[in-house]
């Protein structure tokens, strides 16, 4: 079988990675279509990918709009070259990719708030996969898992440590240290929302050196560190999960790296405008868990971050929680592969439809 996979993000790297190494290891092709877009490109290439790149796309507000024909025409392209049984990815270029090959196609979704992008892809997709966490009813065609789209590569059966971090961070074995991460608000799901003013996020990092070491991850790289006391996140790509699973606490008022830190059992607190009664299921879920604070005002922010980096407790209550609750998750590598390699959604059975009565997709005809 051949099988085409869309990486749009870094997040889409780590979402597909391991289960493009399995389907390699049993004989099967895979070609990876990427944007480059942050770190995608560094993480293909660390882990070894098949990729080509389709096209680009900043940080900025717009970018990805000025960009998209040529996206199209490269990615049509090249996907009609590589002719494949199966494609999967999380959105409209992998939905419309599949329409205009006439390939089965699988979007692995799990933000509810990009309504437009669910109307202008699910329609052109033969199954959608989402957390059970997931707030909306796609269809007949919606199936669910019990997890996140980071149980991928986060599940206690995927993740490995690779590193020492506090080795090649300078620091001492026992210092402990914060992640501050903050959002360029880029992406077309980004659009009317926000997170953290300039002057939050300098005192944020100032009130956060009083208790521990920070580290601060910009993704906009608009931010001078040169006044604060605080240290530029400068790790390799590859290695951020290491960093977030031996830090102290993580702050963000981003969206994947907040699950991430929760699945590794850091302490996390997150703030954006996404954050009220129409949150995510994820982050609810989350949150029920004790496993997240979702918090929409800084003051909230501020007092809950300074007493979890004052409480060296709090790490090893985490940690604990968070066995508890992934013992109750699916592995989603092992699924993606069920599905790929048995060709239906009904060949594994952590997936269950949403819908009464949905549909069942079969591949067993793109293999002819």
């Amino acid at each position: 079988m051949q099988y085409l996979v869309f990486t749009n993000t870094p997040a889409h790297v780590h979402l597909y990675r391991n289960a493009v190494e399995r389907l390699e290891a049993r004989g099967h092709s895979v070609l990876v279509l990427a944007r480059d877009y942050g770190c995608t490109v560094e993480l293909l290439e660390w882990y070894d990918l098949p990729y080509e790149v389709y096209g680009r796309c900043d940080t900025t507000k717009g970018s990805l709009v000025r960009q998209l024909p040529r996206h199209y025409a490269r990615m049509l392209r090249l996907a009609r070259e590589y002719d494949p049984d199966l494609i999967f990815g999380m959105g409209s270029y992998s939905a419309h990719t599949g329409l205009v090959t006439r390939t089965p196609t699988i979007l692995i979704l799990d933000s509810e708030p990009t309504s437009v992008d669910h109307l202008i892809s699910q329609p052109f997709a033969d199954a959608v996969v989402t957390p059970d966490a997931f707030r909306k009813d796609l269809g007949e065609d919606h199936f669910t898992f019990a997890g996140f789209k980071e149980c991928a590569y986060l599940h206690p059966e995927e993740y490995t440590p690779q590193a020492d971090v506090h080795e090649r961070f300078g620091l001492d074995p026992d210092e402990r240290y914060a992640i501050v991460r903050f959002n360029a608000f880029g992406s077309h799901h980004d659009v009317g929302k926000g997170g953290f003013a300039p002057e939050q996020r300098a005192e944020l990092v100032e009130r956060l050196a009083e208790e521990v070491t920070v580290f601060v991850s910009d993704e906009g790289g608009e931010m001078d560190l040169s006044a604060l006391p605080a240290r530029e996140f400068d790790v390799h790509p590859a290695l951020m999960h290491d960093a977030i699973r031996e830090a102290a606490l993580l702050v963000a008022d981003t969206q994947t790296i907040v699950t991430e830190a929760a699945l590794l059992g850091t302490p996390v607190v997150r703030s954006n405008s996404f954050v009220g009664a129409d949150d995510m299921g994820n982050f609810l879920e989350l949150e029920q868990a004790d496993l997240v604070r979702n918090l929409a005002d800084f003051g909230d922010v501020l007092s809950t971050a300074e007493r979890l980096a004052a409480d060296p407790e709090a790490e090893s209550q985490w940690r604990r929680r968070r066995e508890q609750y992934l013992s109750t998750k699916a592995n989603l590598t092992d699924i993606i592969v069920d599905v790929a390699t048995s060709g239906s959604v009904s060949g594994s059975g952590a997936l269950s439809a949403r819908s009464i009565g949905g549909a069942v997709f079969d591949t067993s005809a793109s293999s002819d």
